[in-house]
């Protein structure tokens, strides 16, 4: 499957800028993560780009709906295997294996708070936050109260990271593909 394979594929069940946005940063920090641990970025971004594929129109079927609609759009088992794993514990009971799946795990909810933050601060952006006061929102659980930290802190241990190594690594990734996904959204 290509990107712009997996692109078409996520705009058959998604149209919500929302989401849209969502898909794309989780797309962009899986690259990011796969690039600086040597792996196939394509593929980790394409399993980061589907990963949701059922939740804007199935929410109460996340990760159980996505097998039949990757399969029908010719996505092969690997990446069907990472995107329904994301949601381990939460709504299925397939468990991340790879240190891919862990990642993804991890850092689906945690680019969601990020994002979260991000939008409270005057430039709307990730550039110019830092950790200190990601870790000021965390803390506080009425912000972004649908972000799980109970699934960020499970993904940062399965990751062998602390939640400290995982926030940064994650808000460095989204700052690296910030400006290309701002530069998508104007394009939908």
């Amino acid at each position: 499957m290509t990107r712009q394979q997996a692109w078409e594929l996520l705009r058959r069940y998604n149209a919500e800028p929302f989401h849209l946005r969502h898909a794309l940063t989780v797309e962009g920090v899986m690259r990011c993560f796969a690039e600086q641990r040597g792996y196939d970025s394509e593929f980790w971004g394409i399993v980061g780009l589907l990963h949701d594929i059922d939740f804007e129109q199935w929410p109460e079927q996340h990760c159980v709906k996505a097998p039949e609609l990757l399969r029908e759009g010719g996505a092969d088992e690997s990446i069907i295997h990472a995107v329904c794993s994301h949601g381990w514990a939460i709504c299925v009971d397939i468990k991340p294996e790879h240190e891919m799946e862990k990642l993804l795990y991890a850092a689906d909810e945690l680019t969601g708070l990020i994002g979260a933050a991000a939008l409270m601060r005057p430039s709307k952006s990730v550039q110019d936050m830092e950790l200190k006061s990601l870790k000021k929102k965390y803390k506080d659980k009425k912000f972004a109260a649908g972000c799980s930290r109970e699934v960020i802190e499970r993904g940062a241990e399965l990751c062998g990271l602390t939640l400290e190594e995982l926030w940064q690594q994650t808000l460095d990734a989204m700052r690296s593909c910030e400006d290309s996904i701002n530069r998508q959204m104007e394009e939908i």
